[in-house]
């Protein structure tokens, strides 16, 4: 990568790029000395892995937890990434749904849910002689509501990229420059933000979710949701894959594999796809 400023287009748009930022990154992971990163397979944490490995080394880990909330698609994906980065991938177990009150889905539930996580993947980092834990926020996640960060600033939770000031086309951007092959990937969040708040969550709920997502992951759909609304299911899909989805005939395979799975309605979101759609209720209150 040059070590000046670099005009790069993307989507359209002159984009300024400064080797000084990039800089300001690899320092400051520098500066910790050892990192474990909690590590999901997305663009953020695979980006934040991928530096943190180019310069700690062996000093720096991922830690990806399985839990019924993390759909199994997801974690192959992960470790085909990690693989290729070549870092030291730890593997744990965080059952979201057997912490008191997480199912009953408050709108807090991200701060009991990222509680737990970070709290074990600090006692990964302690027995692996790794003095931080890191997670992959980066600047965009401050304009949203994100109940998690708290229980990151209470457990001392390090944030690279958002230290930096990294936004997320930052992110995409470097992550093409690097190579990695999630730079292009569409943003992912856990299963249990498939629900209206106050909506219980069980293991059947997500199950229905990952089924439904999973079918129209393969029909080739990227840019999507499927929202759990107790017997109806809002799918939500990304402005360019409106049109395709508009075919009748497509319509009425969808509707009847997620009857299937086990929704009674089938509907279309035609807002389309947006990141923290639940909190919108959180917004108009």
């Amino acid at each position: 990568m040059t070590k000046h400023i670099k005009i790069l287009r993307y989507k359209g748009d002159v984009i300024l790029l400064t080797y000084e930022k990039y800089e300001d990154l690899k320092n400051y992971i520098g500066s910790l000395g050892s990192l474990a990163i909690a590590y999901s397979g997305g663009v953020d944490s695979t980006f934040l892995l991928k530096v943190a490995h180019d310069v700690l080394g062996e000093n720096a880990i991922a830690v990806t937890a399985t839990s019924s909330t993390y759909p199994k698609r997801e974690f192959e994906e992960a470790k085909r990434y990690i693989k290729g980065i070549g870092a030291k991938h730890i593997i744990i177990e965080s059952e979201e749904l057997d912490i008191d009150g997480f199912s009953e889905n408050p709108t807090n539930r991200c701060y009991y849910c990222k509680k737990e996580l970070f709290s074990k993947i600090r006692g990964v980092a302690i027995e692996n002689n790794i003095h931080y834990v890191a997670d992959g926020s980066n600047l965009d996640d401050l304009g949203d509501y994100r109940p998690g960060m708290q229980a990151a600033s209470e457990l001392e939770v390090v944030s690279p990229l958002k230290k930096a000031e990294l936004t997320k086309e930052d992110i995409r951007i470097l992550s093409k420059e690097l190579g990695l092959p999630t730079w292009s990937k569409p943003a992912f969040a856990c299963l249990s933000s498939r629900f209206p708040y106050g909506h219980k969550i069980t293991k059947e709920k997500l199950s229905m979710v990952e089924q439904a997502e999973n079918y129209l992951y393969d029909l080739g759909f990227q840019q999507l949701r499927v929202r759990h609304h107790e017997d109806t299911a809002r799918i939500e899909l990304g402005k360019k894959e409106f049109e395709r989805f508009s075919n009748s005939t497509l319509m009425r395979q969808v509707g009847s594999m997620l009857k299937e799975i086990g929704f009674t309605y089938v509907t279309l979101d035609l807002n389309g796809y947006r990141t923290g759609s639940m909190n919108e209720v959180l917004k108009d209150r």
